[in-house]
């Protein structure tokens, strides 16, 4: 009976909305140059999110956020993203080709 019921409470995963995830990545631009891939500052290497798959972008975004990944720009950015944000981030930038 437990089982059943922690799965209950599972809260089901949220569907993004790719139009507002659009608006919602202003700031990853500046680091992780979305237009053309080019980027002056920082210079170590950021990774290109744009067609990543939504799995892996929510799932980063989301370890960000708990701090299971460490980086702390990505975790102050992460931070101030609800579930839905992420969930419209990764729709947006798996989007991208």
């Amino acid at each position: 009976m437990l089982a059943s019921t922690a799965y209950a409470q599972t809260p089901a995963p949220k569907t993004g909305d790719a139009t507002r995830g659009k608006g919602l990545t202003y700031t990853c631009r500046g680091c992780h140059g979305l237009t053309g891939y080019k980027n002056a500052y920082p210079s170590y290497h950021v990774p290109k999110i744009g067609g990543q798959s939504e799995t892996y972008l929510h799932n980063a975004l989301s370890e960000y956020r708990t701090g299971k990944r460490k980086h702390p720009t990505m975790q102050a950015q992460a931070e101030s993203f609800s579930e839905q944000d992420i969930a419209d981030i990764a729709a947006y930038l798996s989007s991208l080709k």
